[in-house]
């Protein structure tokens, strides 16, 4: 520091921006340049401009994939976050009042494990695990309970209607426990004296969750959604390992980094899926601005 608070600043970001810029950043900009030619992995690339994009734009599968992600932006956010919030409610402030501070409903502790539990496990074994759920036969674990009350199965994987939703199910289950300890660290923060305030103003348990714990909240709320968002943006893995033929039946699971994987590793279209690949950036980078421009508050002190 004798020497200038700027050299030792940047001896210590040296190492780590140059890590990113090397990791990173040239990855993905060797990916826009891949976007703009016709590679198919053997021969040498050519030079085709936009013509990959204006593909994009008449490409049925492209599209059918990005209304897939609208229903995915729409519903597992939604879900999730309504799910873990409840959860959390009940887990830090559900209970009684003992000394003046609100706790949790009994066995919280454990409940909490539980609900983190998903968190451990890898995105492959749940998928894995929710193939023996929705198997169509006896064997399933839905199904199977069905039958044996002499109910016709569920094809929750086969049906078009229903392939979607199921995925979407799994997503959701995966991703509660991460968020109802989210959710609860930030209760945690909240002054047991403004419950208590509230309590004594008459406020009801529902009174408390909207007009306190939620306001309270909003910061670690946008982040969710942001999460969440991106994450919707995904859901290859579960896609791959638990869809009929990898996205289907019929394309009716398909994901925009399922194309992606088709495109380059069973059709060798390296720069066609580069330019899948430059597009699903661009939205995940929209959505996540957008989300935080239009959801963007004062922050509430206390």
């Amino acid at each position: 520091m004798r020497h200038g608070k700027y050299p030792f600043v940047i001896g210590f970001l040296f190492a780590p921006v140059t890590l990113y810029v090397v990791f990173v950043i040239a990855p993905y900009a060797q990916a826009f340049q891949i976007s703009m030619t016709n590679w198919r992995g053997l021969s040498a690339p050519q030079w085709v401009g936009f013509d990959n994009y204006r593909r994009l734009l008449d490409d049925g599968s492209f599209w059918k994939a990005v209304q897939h992600h609208g229903v995915l932006l729409l519903a597992l956010p939604l879900i999730t976050i309504a799910i873990a919030l409840f959860f959390a409610f009940l887990l830090n402030v559900g209970g009684r009042s003992v000394g003046g501070q609100r706790q949790g409903v009994a066995g919280s502790k454990f409940y909490r494990v539980v609900f983190f539990f998903p968190q451990v496990l890898a995105v492959a074994i749940i998928a894995v695990l929710f193939q023996m759920v929705y198997r169509p036969n006896e064997s399933g674990l839905i199904n199977g309970v069905l039958m044996k009350l002499g109910l016709d199965p569920v094809l929750f994987l086969i049906r078009p209607n229903l392939a979607l939703w199921s995925i979407i199910a799994v997503l959701v289950w995966q991703a509660v426990g991460f968020y109802v300890v989210l959710f609860s660290a930030g209760m945690a923060s909240i002054p047991g004296e403004i419950y208590e305030a509230a309590e004594m103003d008459g406020a009801t348990r529902v009174t408390l969750f909207f007009r306190v714990t939620l306001p309270l909240l909003w910061d670690t709320l946008q982040v969710a959604w942001v999460y969440l968002g991106i994450a919707a943006f995904d859901a290859f893995a579960i896609v791959a390992v638990l869809s009929v033929d990898s996205g289907g039946p019929d394309g009716a699971t398909t994901v925009l980094a399922m194309e992606i994987y088709r495109n380059a590793f069973v059709y060798s279209k390296y720069g066609y899926a580069s330019a899948m690949g430059v597009a699903l950036f661009f939205l995940t980078i929209t959505f996540a601005a957008l989300t935080l421009r239009l959801t963007k508050r004062e922050s509430v002190e206390y």
